[in-house]
């Protein structure tokens, strides 16, 4: 049986070799680590933010959690844009039309201000783009519904830029069963979705297992013969019952595998607390609109909400208990395994203290260190991981005579 991570933890600082307890002499050289090294992000919901209210993000924006400010002062260099498709949207015959007009306006960020953002189709340009002074912008599709059931899509997206495909979000699609999804509709994976990740694997797009119910994970732990990535995932060792989060025996299995898990930030994935008020709120908004007859986006309900949360504050997760589920990730399976996926723009106000936005990544550095990390295992958490099963997708589409195609290293 696996120890408890008070155990566990100490044991940690000894493996990383820079035990101790943490201390104001890790501030500075956190700050100075986060402008060093490669930081990258795997999930941030800009695109979605902005088709809802445009705002020039080169400049310092009073909403959301990402802009070049706080990038730039987070230190960092490489988040990527998650093109997401709501599962209504899908339904509706939307996807494809939606997913072309997201990375439209990520292309048109990255036309505004080309001194500032840069386009990134491949693992080497994120190095290249940050010796160049600028923020790489990656993308990833968040629910493959704009595949379409048909490999021609996949292409296409491939060809835009898209460098992962989250397979499903919060409704099971044509390619997968959903982890929110109580209807498991194919029992894991739809044919269409065994035989895509095959396809995925030719052509050198990332699979990301976020959102999947346990069963299709496990499908694609079988079929993929490349290393996957949970791009926006914690720990379901701290929310028990919460299919989203991943289990144990998952987060080890990715990990053998070659996998990455990319910790989620929203409050609701790192703690009990957050996770039970999240259900009870949520219970409560859908009896109001029940009653009120309220579509999900009338202004009503974003006033009974706010309400809400007045007369039931809400229990904000720390950033001890994101760090909590990094040490227990590593525990799992190994530092290698383990990565950044905030989530960003996309848990509304549930981020915890000491992460509220794209500038408090030297918090997490300085939390990892006091808590015993190396300066080598927290640069394969900031982004050499990512990198390393980014660069073994290429790898394996290069054999199929896929190679890579770079946007900005190949140019420099």
């Amino acid at each position: 049986m696996m120890k408890s991570l008070r155990a566990i933890v100490p044991l940690l600082a000894l493996v990383h070799g820079c035990g101790g307890p943490s201390s104001d002499s890790f501030e500075q050289r956190a700050g100075e680590l986060a402008r060093e090294l490669l930081v990258v992000d795997t999930h941030i919901d800009l695109p979605y933010r902005l088709h809802r209210n445009w705002q020039d993000v080169s400049k310092a924006t009073e909403e959301g959690d990402f802009d070049y400010p706080r990038a730039r002062a987070g230190g960092l260099d490489a988040p990527f844009m998650s093109i997401y498709i709501p599962p209504k949207v899908d339904a509706e015959g939307g996807a494809v039309a939606l997913a072309d007009e997201l990375i439209d306006s990520v292309e048109r960020i990255i036309d505004d201000a080309p001194e500032k953002f840069a386009l990134a189709t491949c693992a080497d340009d994120l190095m290249a783009i940050k010796a160049s002074g600028r923020i790489a912008l990656p993308l990833g599709m968040e629910n493959g519904g704009p595949i379409d059931g048909d490999f021609a899509n996949l292409r296409h997206f491939h060809d835009r830029g898209i460098r992962y495909i989250t397979l499903a979000h919060a409704k099971s699609n044509h390619i997968s069963d959903s982890s929110y999804d109580s209807f498991k509709r194919w029992q894991g994976l739809s044919p269409f979705g065994k035989s895509l990740i095959a396809e995925m694997n030719r052509l050198g797009t990332m699979i990301d297992v976020s959102h999947l119910s346990d069963q299709a994970f496990w499908q694609v732990m079988e079929l993929s013969q490349a290393p996957v990535i949970a791009t926006h995932s914690s720990l379901r060792h701290f929310t028990p019952g919460f299919e989203r989060n991943m289990s144990d025996e998952m987060v080890a299995a990715l990990g053998e595998a070659g996998g990455v898990i990319h910790i989620n930030f929203g409050s609701g994935f790192l703690t009990q607390a957050a996770r039970a008020y999240s259900d009870t709120q949520r219970k409560a908004v859908l009896g109001y609109a029940f009653t009120n007859h309220l579509a999900e986006d009338d202004p009503q309900l974003r006033d009974f909400m706010a309400q809400y949360r007045e007369a039931h504050p809400y229990p904000y997760a720390t950033l001890d208990d994101a760090l909590d589920h990094f040490d227990w990730a590593v525990a799992l399976a190994g530092v290698d395994a383990v990565g950044i996926g905030s989530d960003y723009d996309g848990v509304g106000d549930s981020l915890p203290t000491g992460l509220k936005d794209a500038s408090t990544y030297p918090n997490l550095i300085h939390g990892l260190l006091g808590r015993g990390y190396s300066e080598q295992d927290i640069a394969k958490i900031l982004a050499g991981n990512l990198m390393r099963v980014w660069r073994a997708v290429e790898a394996l589409a290069d054999s199929h005579g896929n190679p890579a195609h770079c946007s900005a290293a190949q140019s420099e």
